[in-house]
């Protein structure tokens, strides 16, 4: 026993100094950062005053430049004018002197003669042409300066401060059409900002963030304004997080309180379990495989031994979300024979949603629409009453058509690049938009069905020869929802399909 409570004291030692040890380890690494960093900002500090004793260097030796300009050009006017009197003096004293002894004659007819020579001497002496004001002042307070202010701002110089935490303003920021803007602002003005920095996560928690996320934060960097547009997202996830930091040119400050606003739309993946075993889904794709049927009765195999394993008994299915279709389908109700068909896992009973599909222009055949989980194994999408679709035939010869109940209706449009589909399940509204350019999707109507939806409905799909893939995480485009309104009263022209 005291063999035991020795050992345990020198686990607890030997911990002890691990952990002693380990702190050491931290405090040398502490110093060598503090070694280096100290000497970054200090060799930052001495490139900051160098370069502002250049700037200072710079602005006197063009003031002074300027001063000695200024002294030339008015020395030269004022020494101009400075000689200028003087001959015109100097020729003055000369024209007196000849006056005075002039006056001293006592000759009449040489007096008469001299006085005549001397008045027209004086009319055109230098001396009365002069002006006697000075071309230039002597005066140089308009180069005068204070530097007060300066002074006082150079004496203000300190180290930058760390800007302030942003605030998030959670009503004025916006989610819609897959963008969501984000406004924030300092609780006082900061000149010394220069920029900001976002950063942004998807979640499907609202409250507080958890010690792991699933999704990584994405960043979001060189934000000049005070509000930020994300643009092109796929809201696959109940929620996105975010936060923000203001940076100076040398720090960076504390983020601001996390702020996690709802991004609502529909998302769903394909039901592989339900596919035609021609039908080869990987993710949201789907392609055609001509061989799949060789291997249909391994699969039906394996979904036999699968219905006995716990995770597929009917106690757990019932256990799963009603929105959710159960993710497989044991092999007698996979799609067969000439449905070559696929279903989402995601069941519609409520609300307005939107996905978007693309196909192979090259593919025989291929059909979107919505169907009844109810939809028979061998039923064709728009065959039945318990689907609706757009197909679209390039089988000998093309053509476009909406399907339900074994009816169709021929389409005049082109094959589109895409289309997109809106379904309002309380207004019983199946709704195609198509595009014609293949970079911006500019909505266009292709149809629209009007019914009454009885049950839930599921994305379904079908291709013949060809392949598709889907887009889903999309909310409802708000030039899809404005043009609803607008066309909500107006009677439907397909009534004969629904």
């Amino acid at each position: 026993m005291a063999r035991s409570h020795d050992q345990k004291i020198i686990t607890t030692l030997a911990l002890k100094n691990e952990e002693i040890q380990n702190f050491i380890c931290c405090l040398k690494q502490s110093l060598e950062n503090l070694e280096v960093n100290s000497n970054r900002v200090q060799e930052d500090l001495e490139s900051e005053f160098s370069s502002l004793h250049a700037v200072l260097d710079e602005l006197k030796e063009g003031m002074v430049t300027r001063v000695k300009r200024e002294r030339a050009s008015r020395t030269y006017e004022l020494q101009s004018q400075l000689s200028a009197c003087t001959k015109a003096l100097e020729s003055s004293e000369e024209l007196l002197e000849l006056a005075n002894q002039t006056l001293c004659s006592s000759e009449n007819d040489s007096f008469t003669q001299a006085a005549k020579e001397i008045k027209d001497s004086v009319t055109m002496a230098p001396a009365f042409r002069l002006s006697l004001k000075a071309k230039a002042s002597d005066s140089m307070n308009h180069m005068m300066v204070d530097f007060t202010q300066e002074r006082n701002m150079l004496q203000a110089i300190t180290f930058l401060p760390v800007p302030a935490t942003p605030e998030i303003h959670v009503a004025e920021c916006l989610v819609f059409d897959n963008t969501v803007t984000v406004v924030w602002t300092l609780p006082e003005p900061d000149s010394k900002i220069d920029h900001y920095i976002l950063e942004y996560r998807r979640t499907n928690h609202e409250g507080p963030p958890r010690a792991r996320e699933d999704y990584p934060w994405m960043v979001m960097e060189g934000i000049k304004e005070t509000e930020y547009t994300l643009t092109g997202l796929r809201f696959d996830t109940r929620y996105m997080t975010f936060r923000v930091k203001a940076c100076n040119k040398a720090v960076a400050g504390e983020f601001s309180e996390l702020v996690t606003l709802e991004t609502h739309a529909f998302v769903f993946k394909l039901d592989a379990g339900s596919a035609h075993q021609n039908l080869k889904v990987e993710d949201l794709s789907v392609e055609w495989d001509s061989s799949g049927g060789k291997v249909a009765v391994q699969d039906i195999r394996k979904e036999k031994n699968r219905t006995s394993s716990p995770m597929h008994s009917p106690a757990r299915t019932a256990m799963m979300s009603p929105k959710r279709a159960p993710s497989a389908r044991v092999g007698r109700d996979r799609f067969t024979a000439e449905s070559y068909t696929v279903l989402g896992d995601t069941m519609i009973d409520a609300g307005q949603h939107y996905w978007e599909v693309r196909f192979d222009k090259e593919s025989k055949a291929f059909a979107a629409g919505v169907a009844l989980r109810s939809l028979s194994r061998f039923d064709q999408l728009g065959k039945s009453t318990a689907s609706w679709c757009i197909h679209l035939n390039n089988w000998l010869q093309q053509s476009l058509t909406a399907k339900h109940n074994n009816k169709a209706r021929t389409l005049d449009c082109p094959f589109p690049d895409r289309i997109g589909i809106y379904c309002n399940y309380e207004e019983g509204e199946l709704s195609y938009k198509y595009d014609k350019m293949s970079k911006i999707f500019r909505f266009h109507n292709l149809h629209t069905f009007r019914t009454k939806f009885q049950q839930p409905v599921i994305p379904a799909f079908m291709v013949w020869n060809g392949s598709f893939s889907v887009q889903t995480g999309l909310q409802v485009p708000s030039i899809v929802l404005s043009g609803q309104k607008r066309n909500s009263n107006t009677s439907s022209s397909n009534a004969s399909l629904t």
